[in-house]
């Protein structure tokens, strides 16, 4: 079984911008968005994903999830079936010790929201944390990518 462990925070400030080593845009579209399962689009520039999660255990750290890589053609048409809002955002990648975190600075409805993810394979990994990283939010479902395309940040 695929399973994804993560924890995420809110970033303090942009410093974390100096340290990434790579910069991609995404969007992404819901198709599911069950609070049990949800089944996404993900469009990064040139690569495409169909990716369905699983319901997060109690401490919101763990969950199933199976990705597979489709052609970007295939994507944007089935862009045209998703929920509610498109999620916009640039994910930049900032490797800190023997971990990467991928942060989230938000567009659009979502704008001013920044979330830094890191993903372990162990689910009391230890892990340096950077002084942009802020509170951490792991587990608070209206920080879900899929929830915030339904209640954007901007309404908060």
């Amino acid at each position: 079984m695929n399973l994804e462990i993560e924890r995420k925070f809110l970033v303090k400030n942009d410093s974390f911008k100096l340290n990434a080593f790579k910069k991609k845009y995404i969007k992404q579209g819901f198709l599911n968005s069950n609070k049990d399962r949800t089944v996404r689009i993900r469009i990064m520039e040139d690569e495409a994903f169909l990716t369905v999660k699983g319901k997060s255990n109690n401490a919101g750290t763990v969950r199933f999830e199976w990705e597979k890589e489709i052609s970007v053609e295939d994507a944007q048409k089935l862009m045209f079936l998703t929920e509610e809002i498109a999620i916009e955002k640039h994910r930049y990648f900032i490797k800190e010790g023997n971990h990467v975190f991928e942060v989230d600075e938000f567009l659009g409805e979502n704008a001013g929201l920044i979330i830094a993810e890191i993903e372990f394979t162990e689910e009391n990994e230890r892990f340096s944390k950077p002084n942009w990283l802020g509170k951490e939010v792991t587990g608070e479902i209206k920080y879900y990518n899929s929830s915030l395309s339904k209640s954007p940040f901007c309404t908060w």
